[in-house]
């Protein structure tokens, strides 16, 4: 105990200096806690993560570009959690998908291949949505990671998913930032690149950190360290901090200049023209807004998340979930655990694992990353040997692409082809099958001959099955620049389906002039 004490106040956090604060600065070289200190800490994450992603949930992508004003009150009883695990399981998405990479690790070892890993996701019978949903349909029909994730295959890799879904990374990897972002590769190149990629990456670093520091500041510092400069999320965060630093008292100011400069949206063809943002550097923003300005208030960290907008979810499971690490389950206040407490033993939604069950074993796979990776256990006392983070490689999704036109059709398509002349580099198209029979239980999958320029490129698969569904009917990057002529012909026809064709976005290779400039220029 002596040892453990006289390393405490070696390593310090946050020290007081007369009225002063004084800041922790460098990572410590090792850290000792107690093993009941490190489970409290990972009970504390998993419980944040979950009260924060219910909490936000009445609210999710309800308010696109606007903050959710101060006298909109939000729902909390002690049955709420209980009641949204029966009624809406599906929000849950950004806890759940981490189960089924926790119980891979649990079966084949924390060195399981990218493909392991994979195969798991894409056959669980869980509801997904954007690069996930698209990564899924990738690994079904023969695109494993990390194509599955890159954004010539995938365009939703710059969106949101892997960041709510490397929380299981850090949690497992106590002051180990290298040893999370390198599980972080494997897991996240499944379903998003580049910023995408990142934002998991940024999340784990910071959930491993928060075992050892509870320094807020140093937290995000050490967090944005794996992340190249040069990238746009490294640039988003860095710009938070500072503002932050020039409005320490306000967080709308900071929201604010957020919005400002960061919003616009590359990737994501159901965002780049309207105010749905589910890009991961903007939402990450929010996050690192609500640690910012949460001050280490439990409700108030989740509540500014939350209020920041857009995945309004998620971001607030994030924030939470990180803080619940730094002080510990015991540390949240009693108000918010009855709720969490009355479902602890339950099966969470989509897995047969239950939030205690989940504890254990990343409580499990996080001592044996220690001793993996040169810590210690010895008998109630655990040492890690704490690492300095390593900047990863570069990587920057939709080079050389910009969003110039939206066209909205929904229209549904029976006999005749889906037909688009289009100028520029590149096109997706949006849309999905749907039933016109009673039998919705019916499997059927529309086969559908694409054609670039009166050459057939690919023969699309679209299932109606929800679960293994395509998310976007076609896209295709990187055509030479130019006008180009698509075609999509449905060749297996059934009376009792359609195929709505929602809309479609180009792209090409520059971003299109104001319309001030051109008007400036007719002159």
């Amino acid at each position: 105990m002596k040892k453990l004490l006289a390393l405490a106040s070696v390593i310090f956090i946050l020290a007081s200096c007369g009225n002063k604060e004084v800041k922790q600065t460098v990572m410590p070289d090792s850290f000792t806690l107690t093993k009941d200190a490190m489970f409290d800490k990972i009970r504390g994450g998993w419980a944040g993560q979950t009260i924060g992603c219910t909490y936000g949930g009445p609210t999710e992508f309800k308010f696109k570009g606007t903050m959710i004003q101060d006298y909109q009150e939000m729902v909390w009883y002690d049955d709420y959690i209980r009641e949204i695990f029966e009624l809406d399981p599906g929000l849950y998405d950004d806890v759940y998908l981490d189960f089924t990479f926790v119980q891979v690790i649990e079966r084949l070892g924390v060195n399981a291949p990218a493909d392991s890993f994979a195969v798991a996701f894409a056959r669980e019978d869980y509801k997904l949505w954007h690069a996930n949903q698209a990564a899924r349909y990738n690994i079904l029909n023969g695109i494993m990671p990390p194509e599955s994730g890159h954004w010539m295959n995938n365009p939703h890799a710059d969106d949101i998913d892997f960041q709510i879904e490397a929380d299981f990374a850090g949690l497992m990897s106590p002051g180990m930032i290298n040893t999370a972002s390198e599980i972080c590769d494997r897991t996240g190149h499944i379903m998003n690149y580049g910023d995408g990629w990142y934002g998991g990456v940024f999340m784990a670093a910071m959930y491993a950190t928060a075992f050892i520091s509870d320094d807020m500041d140093f937290v995000i510092e050490q967090g944005l360290k794996p992340i190249p400069p040069q990238s746009k999320f490294h640039q988003v965060i860095s710009d938070v901090v500072k503002w932050h630093k020039q409005y320490p008292d306000d967080w709308k100011k900071c929201w604010f200049e957020v919005e400002k400069k960061h919003t616009s949206e590359k990737g994501c063809p159901e965002g780049v023209f309207n105010a749905f943002n589910i890009d991961a550097s903007v939402n990450a923003a929010y996050v690192v807004i609500g640690l910012l300005y949460g001050e280490k208030d439990f409700y108030k960290t989740m509540d500014i998340s939350t209020r920041c907008g857009q995945d309004s979810d998620c971001n607030p499971a994030t924030a939470a979930g990180i803080l619940g690490v730094m002080i510990g389950y015991k540390n949240i206040p009693q108000f918010w655990k009855p709720a969490i407490e009355k479902v602890e033993d339950l099966l969470f939604p989509y897995s047969d694992l239950s939030l205690n069950q989940i504890y254990e074993l990343s409580n499990k796979h996080a001592l044996a990353q220690i001793e993996a990776n040169g810590g210690s256990v010895e008998g109630d006392v655990v040492t890690i040997k704490v690492q300095s983070p390593e900047v990863l490689r570069f990587e920057e999704s939709f080079q050389g692409m910009f969003p110039v036109k939206e066209l909205l059709v929904r229209t549904d398509h029976l006999e005749e082809s889906i037909k688009i002349d289009f100028q520029g580099n590149g096109i997706v198209v949006l849309g999905n099958v749907k039933s016109r029979c009673i039998d919705e239980t019916r499997d059927f999958v529309a086969l559908l001959d694409v054609f670039i320029n009166g050459e057939k490129v690919e023969q699309v698969k679209m299932p109606f099955d929800y679960i293994v569904r395509k998310y976007d009917i076609f896209h295709k990057y990187l055509l030479p620049v130019g006008n180009h002529k698509l075609e999509i012909k449905w060749v297996n026809q059934d009376p009792d389906f359609r195929i709505y064709f929602k809309s479609y976005v180009v792209y090409s290779d520059k971003p299109n002039e104001p319309l001030s400039k051109l008007a400036k220029n007719e002159k």
